[in-house]
């Protein structure tokens, strides 16, 4: 196990100050595009907030670049990737006005995956006060991480008080026995190492490390989303990844390595182009809905190698849809039978789409067709002082890494106490339980 994560815990970051003003920096590398911002998290009252939320964010600075050296979001040329980081680093600097140290940082590679861990204390029929709550989420901690593997999130979803289940504030409460319910996302450990490794190579401190589509839920979902069920889908670049939501809490993770890249690479190799002529089309042109002018509608289309526009050859618009719906078809097939094995989707009835990919035409409808539910398309919510360049989907994960602050107290660790594969230590985490109580519900 690399020095990275020797206890197989990413980083985790402390709390907000609820008295005074923190500026934030989040970096998020995707396979299309590296994007850095930074904002001025002001302590508000609850009421001046949207729910569950402690600070407002202001954004000060945006820089993104093209990424160069990811692929399925996993970091496979250091110097390509390092260098596209620096651009946007730089630029979110500059605007912002301030010098960078430290970001944090989105993951959507390594396989994203879930698990749940229960565990019950008992309380001799005494009122429950927080260091009952601290020592079961102490006890629903204790678990083994799978080999090369590394634990994203840990996080109580739930408190049960003997066969009262879906309790939300045990606390007063009286019973026998305190369970509670734990979220594990982990993924592979060798993708985030080196994209810890890459960021670190332009001297920038990683705080911790959040996976994309629970960021992107962060931003782009509403309380009542998020209470009654959904599924929030970020189609990027390279992955497509999905975090369920249930009862306000994150319950469920889910990615498999195929994105808006690949619908891409297909269009270069069926019309035989370069992968930017086919980026082009794709962009201006391409949906997953046939028309009846698309037989008509000829678009010049420019051989690989040849620059100049008399080589340029005419193919039907038809022949993109023909190319282009098989592909999106095929992601939203594997989410939805991914999601049915899950046992999650019978609980989210809705939902919500966000990243690059999905504003492909006609793709809201394709997945309201195969998904069988309710769909709409998320952008972020709850920033000022965005550009209009990130009010759309795109940016839904990185405005989401704004927000995560402000709930990174459910998950703070101390990592020294990790069980990992059989082995005797432990894996406690601090609480702020009270806070956490007090702000979330």
């Amino acid at each position: 196990m690399s020095q990275a994560f020797p206890y197989g815990v990413v980083p985790k970051m402390r709390p907000l100050p609820s008295r005074r003003a923190v500026v934030v920096s989040v970096l998020d590398v995707g396979t299309s595009k590296v994007a850095c911002l930074v904002a001025r998290l002001k302590p508000v009252e609850p009421g001046d907030a949207l729910p569950d939320r402690s600070h407002l964010v202001e954004l000060i600075g945006v820089g993104h670049q093209r990424s160069r050296g990811v692929k399925n979001g996993q970091i496979v040329d250091m110097d390509a990737a390092e260098q596209s980081i620096r651009l946007a680093v730089d630029a979110a600097e500059r605007m912002a006005g301030v010098q960078i140290e430290s970001v944090i940082v989105s993951v959507s590679a390594g396989r994203l995956s879930s698990e749940t861990f229960h565990a019950e204390v008992g309380i001799a029929g005494h009122p429950v006060e927080d260091r009952d709550i601290r020592r079961v989420l102490q006890a629903g901690c204790v678990h083994t991480v799978r080999p090369n593997r590394t634990v994203v999130h840990s996080i109580p979803t739930g408190f049960g008080l003997d066969a009262t289940r879906g309790v939300r504030d045990p606390r007063g409460m009286v019973g026998q026995h305190l369970g509670v319910d734990m979220h594990i996302v982990t993924a592979e450990g060798a993708p985030l190492r080196n994209l810890m490794l890459c960021v670190e190579r332009c001297h920038l401190h990683v705080e911790t490390m959040v996976a994309a589509p629970y960021a992107a839920g962060l931003a782009a979902l509403v309380d009542d989303e998020s209470e009654m069920g959904v599924t929030l889908v970020d189609m990027g670049g390279g992955t497509t990844s999905v975090a369920v939501f249930q009862g306000g809490g994150f319950v469920h993770s889910d990615a498999v390595a195929l994105g808006g890249r690949h619908v891409t690479l297909d269009l270069a190799r069926g019309l035989s182009t370069s992968l930017d002529e086919a980026e082009r089309l794709k962009t201006l042109h391409a949906s997953v809905f046939p028309s009846i002018a698309d037989e008509r509608e000829q678009l010049a289309v420019t051989p690989v190698g040849e620059s100049e526009l008399e080589a340029a050859s005419y193919v039907p618009k038809s022949m993109i849809v023909k190319i282009v719906k098989p592909r999106v078809e095929e992601i939203l097939e594997l989410l939805r039978d991914r999601l049915k094995a899950s046992g999650h989707a019978s609980e989210a009835r809705r939902v919500v789409l966000t990243g690059g990919a999905c504003q492909l035409t006609g793709v809201p409808d394709l997945a309201r067709r195969i998904l069988d539910r309710p769909v709409r398309i998320g952008r972020p919510l709850g920033a000022r002082g965005l550009p209009e360049a990130a009010k759309g989907p795109a940016f839904a994960a990185p405005v989401g890494l704004l927000v995560f602050p402000q709930v990174a107290g459910l998950e703070h660790v101390d990592p020294k106490r990790m069980r990992r594969g059989g082995q005797t230590q432990k894996d406690t985490y601090i609480h702020r339980v009270g806070r956490w109580l007090k702000e979330s519900f």
